[in-house]
Order: structure tokens, then C-alpha cells, then sequence
């Protein structure tokens, strides 16, 4: 028996807090250190965890995980690719994830990358086409969760402002990835009110500039040969030479927040000022859970 439609791809979204962390980690480290990991984040007083689908565990196997292990946390997918799955199985694993654990599912999805896709053996093309397709397919795909009570809010990967346009009409909200604070402002503006805004934010707790771009540009350095994002800092002003050569010294600054804690904090807050309502906060460095629980206790 089919049950009727209960996808709502417009299902306000939940109190996640203000601050979240976003995770590689999730998705790369043995599970008992995943599940170590996810509860003691959980008692720092974080809101939500976030993580990827482009390597490692499949993100639905990654969810299950972080919900088992937490009681009050949200998990979020940050995002589940599409490529990854067909639209029944994308909603009713959400709607089965979110009924599961009691509402705290939040489904974040995204057209990924060009690169990713390929190695699913699938051709990269109009991602906005191919993203509204996705989601009328999802919108119209048979319930069959009986004792679900609410679809999970929906968030969509989103940089340019045909995407956000997108996200904003038709779910909860966006979540940017790989910005700095400027994309907040416009992102705002393009979604204007009522929409949910929750972008990502890395980090690096190191004083020493040297040092601190050094680290800085091996995590910018994949991202940066990403036509999409590469575009996206274009749109906002950047330069050839800025987005070139593993980022000019202020791109690399304004894309990784590093300094002192307060320095980490003020970057954060800095999104939130420009309009976001949440942060998912990604500490680079091997110390990253020590200092997420020193940063919590600053922004906390």
C-alpha cells in the first residue's frame, strides 16, 4: 500500500542553534570515534552537525550514525548529492531518518561538482535544471512512512543567486559552502526574509600568519580547482590572480578564519550579523575537537 505524498519540501526549519559544526571527519573517521565525537560535541552545546557526501561514508549511513550516538543534537547533511540517489530514495530516507530519530533530521541537498560526478559515472550538466527537476520528482513521490508526522526541513547547497532564488522558493532555506562573510550579506539579500540562511565557515586556531596560510591553503586548494566555487568568488569581486595559485593572501584570509579563539569567534559572529541564522563552524587542524570545546566556551 502507498501512502499519499508527505514530502514537503517546505517544512520550516528546526531550532538548530545559532552555532553547528561542520565535519569531514564524520564521514572519514573509524565509527567509534564518530560516535565518541558526536556526543561529546553534543555536550558542548553545539546545535547541529553537518557533513559531505563526496568521499567516504554514504551520507544516509553517516546520519544514521551521529543520530544513534546523540539524544538532542541535530545532524544535517551537508549535503546528500543527488547524483547519489534517485528522488523516492532521497525522500523517503530523509522522511525515515527524520520519523527515527524524532524530528532532529535535517536534509541538506546539492548538485555536487563536476569531478564528483563523474566519478559516479554520471555527466555533469545545468545544475539548476537538474536541481528543479530533482525536487519537483521528490515533491511528488509516495509516502511510505506510515508513522512519520512531518517531513524534514530541506536546505539546498547554494552559492550563485539563481540557486538561492531557487532554494528560497521552493525549501527551508540555503547553506553556502566555502564563503566568505560578503556571500552572507548577498545572500540575504537575494533570499530576503523569513528564509533560512546557514552558511559554513572554517577555522584555524593559529596566530603564526606563515603557518596559518600554509594550512589554510591545503584545505582551499581542491576547492579552489571547483569551477562553481571559483565562480561564485568571481561573482563577488575576487580576481583571477585572488582564486589562482592556491589563493592570494587576502582570499585565503577571507576564507579561513584563523588567529586566536576570539579571532575564530568574531568570524563567526561576523556571519550572523550579516544576516545568518546559523554557522557551521569547520576547525581545521588534527586538535580540531579540543578546540571546538574552547571555542564553545567563547561563542556558546
Amino acid at each position: 500500500m502507498l501512502y499519499p505524498s508527505v514530502m514537503d519540501l517546505k517544512t520550516p526549519m528546526i531550532d538548530i542553534g545559532r552555532v553547528g559544526v561542520f565535519g569531514w571527519p564524520f564521514v572519514s573517521a573509524p565509527a567509534a570515534e564518530v560516535r565518541a565525537a558526536a556526543r561529546a560535541l553534543e555536550e558542548m552545546g553545539y546545535g547541529a552537525l553537518w557533513f559531505p557526501e563526496s568521499r567516504g561514508r554514504e551520507a544516509f549511513t553517516t546520519a544514521s550514525l551521529l543520530l544513534e550516538a546523540t539524544d538532542r543534537i541535530v545532524v544535517a547533511t551537508g549535503i546528500a548529492n543527488l547524483w547519489a540517489r534517485d528522488p523516492m530514495a532521497m525522500a523517503t530516507g530523509a522522511m525515515g531518518l527524520a520519523e527515527s530519530s524524532g524530528g532532529r533530521f535535517v536534509l541538506g541537498v546539492g548538485v555536487s561538482h563536476a569531478p564528483s560526478v563523474a566519478a559516479r559515472g554520471h555527466r555533469y550538466q545545468r545544475p539548476l535544471e537538474r536541481m528543479t527537476s530533482y525536487l519537483d520528482a521528490m515533491e511528488a513521490v509516495p509516502g511510505p512512512i506510515p508513522g512519520a508526522s512531518a517531513s524534514p526541513p530541506v536546505v539546498l547547497a547554494a552559492l550563485g543567486p539563481r540557486m538561492l532564488g531557487l532554494a528560497g522558493d521552493r525549501t527551508a532555506g540555503a547553506h553556502p559552502y566555502f564563503v566568505p562573510v560578503e556571500h552572507t550579506s548577498r545572500a540575504r539579500e537575494t533570499l530576503g526574509d523569513g528564509v533560512y540562511l546557514a552558511p559554513e565557515q572554517a577555522v584555524l586556531i593559529e596566530t603564526d600568519p606563515a603557518a596559518a596560510r600554509t594550512t589554510a591553503r591545503a584545505h582551499m586548494e581542491r576547492y579552489l580547482a571547483a569551477d562553481n566555487y571559483r565562480r561564485n568568488l568571481l561573482r563577488l569581486g575576487w580576481t583571477d590572480v585572488d582564486v589562482s595559485g592556491g589563493g592570494s593572501d587576502p582570499l585565503v584570509d577571507a576564507i579561513v578564519g584563523w588567529g586566536d579563539r576570539e579571532a575564530a569567534a568574531r568570524r563567526i559572529r561576523e556571519h550572523l550579523d550579516r544576516g545568518a541564522d546559523h554557522v557551521s563552524v569547520q576547525m581545521l587542524g588534527d586538535d580540531w575537537l579540543v578546540e571546538l570545546e574552547r571555542l564553545a566556551g567563547i561563542l556558546l
